[in-house]
């Protein structure tokens, strides 16, 4: 059989400062539908994806490509459900009889009530889908009942039913290595925020889930019984990279938390100096609490170029509340022995505790304003769907359970300043932080130290880019 695997564009929201520009979507490889590819492709199935987020998709383009399809996949997050409505609505009307299955995060989180907000797809895939599009193959094969499929939701007789209890994937290593073959006429890795990979690009993940609970954090664990924090080995890991290595020139890794184990992050790079296997990579998901500067000359002799670090607040009464489990003097450590390393650092900052008020914001900009960062993102505090300060505001019906992101409004009794004046935060903290002469001077001095032009060029370009020209007036 042949599937036909979609990626809608997003529609990402400005709820912060450095929310994602216009006409910036595809940043990241769809490593979900590179999964389910592969998966595929192993027990010897046709697969294409188009990615919406990454060209302009023709109506006969899609119809080209569903006239020599079996069936249609379709990621859908919450923020783009009805982009993805509207896509399914069209595959129906060129071709009625092509089964459509939808799956990612909405479907996850909102299970039936997806294939509502979507009213023409046919199966909804809760969570992860390398064996259940395995189980739905042999369904449209009629050698299996979608009654029997683990983690999916379907129509039946103008009804929504379910499959069998989800099925979580314990065994990470037994997964195939993601087709990104699938994707190579894509371009990815255009960051709107100041920082240019070297192409190709591509990303990955080592693990699934997180071992911390941070309350603003979006959490499968919060809905899914028995999902937990699962790892590849580090053989496994290091395996993938060596294969990539001769094509791809940088390598975002994107899970939820890539050094919370640390013996096994030590291993990693350890076998990637013994094979010297050097590439650049990125970081995106760092504790400070991580910081090893043993490990961190490890990083830097193997490549890693970039990291990112969760720092959130400058107060430790506002870190404490998040479930941080970090304090101040461990930011300083993890962003100063990053600096030594000569790694881009960036931090990302939330404004808006529930209990916050003018000296915390003034504390975070602050506090961001110390630390030798090259990257600042700071964003208003969001209720999101799926975290624990979502579910505690459903609980006290101060949100529905329908709202997928909330800000933490004073107008809902979400904190003690409304949307406009947190946004006004936001801006405030970004000219503050990017317009300070010392900055500047620093990434001046940075950039001929290091030789990194293209790096300083980016970097203003974004701080002085349209977008941006109004928050720095």
């Amino acid at each position: 059989m042949k599937i036909l695997l979609l990626r809608q564009a997003e529609e990402y929201i400005q709820t912060g400062i450095l929310g994602h520009p216009p006409n910036v979507s595809s940043i990241y490889p769809p490593l979900g539908l590179e999964y389910i590819g592969s998966s595929l492709e192993n027990k010897d199935h046709k697969v294409e994806i188009i990615d919406f987020g990454a060209e302009i998709v023709s109506e006969e383009h899609l119809k080209n490509s569903l006239m020599s399809s079996d069936a249609v996949g379709m990621s859908v997050c919450t923020n783009n459900y009805k982009n993805a409505a509207t896509i399914a609505e069209t595959i129906k009307e060129l071709d009625p009889d092509i089964p459509l299955i939808i799956g990612g995060p909405h479907c996850t989180f909102l299970k039936k009530q997806s294939l509502l907000d979507v009213p023409h797809a046919d199966i909804g895939v809760e969570s992860e889908g390398e064996y259940a599009i395995l189980d739905l193959i042999r369904v449209f094969e009629a050698r299996k009942k979608l009654s029997n499929v683990p983690g999916i939701f379907y129509r039946e007789n103008n009804q929504i039913k379910s499959g069998k209890s989800l099925e979580i994937i314990d065994k990470l290593d037994t997964l195939p290595f993601p087709a990104r073959h699938l994707v190579d006429k894509y371009d990815y890795g255009n960051l709107p925020w100041g920082y240019k990979f070297k192409k190709k690009f591509t990303s990955m993940i080592t693990s699934r889930g997180c071992p911390y609970r941070c309350r603003f954090c979006t959490r499968y664990g919060n809905i899914i019984k028995n999902w937990n924090f699962r790892k590849r080995s580090a053989e496994n890991v290091v395996k993938e990279i060596q294969e990539i290595n001769n094509k791809y020139k940088s390598v975002a890794i994107l899970d939820d938390n890539f050094l919370a184990d640390i013996k096994r992050a030590h291993k990693i790079f350890d076998m990637l100096l013994e094979t010297n296997t050097v590439m650049d990579l990125i970081i995106i998901g760092a504790r400070v609490d991580s910081a090893d500067k043993d490990l961190y000359k490890k990083m830097r002799k193997v490549g890693v170029k970039y990291i990112s670090f969760g720092i959130e607040s400058g107060n430790q009464d506002v870190l404490d509340f998040y479930n941080k489990k970090i304090t101040l003097q461990q930011i300083q450590k993890a962003i100063h022995l990053a600096r030594e390393m000569n790694f881009i650092t960036q931090g990302t900052f939330i404004l808006g505790a529930p209990f916050e008020k003018n000296r915390h914001i003034e504390n975070t900009i602050k506090f961001a304003c110390s630390l030798p960062l090259d990257i600042a993102i700071f964003q208003p505090l969001s209720y999101e769907m799926g975290s624990d300060l979502w579910f505690e505001a459903v609980k006290d019906k101060k949100i529905s359970k329908y709202e997928y992101q909330v800000t933490a409004d004073s107008h809902r009794d979400l904190g003690n300043f409304n949307a406009e004046k947190l946004n006004e935060y936001s801006k405030n903290a970004f000219r503050r932080f990017y317009l300070r002469p010392n900055y500047i001077i620093n990434q001046i001095y940075k950039t001929l130290w290091q030789k990194d032009f293209d790096h300083f060029k980016d970097v203003w370009k974004f701080v002085f880019s349209s977008q941006w020209r109004n928050i720095l007036s």
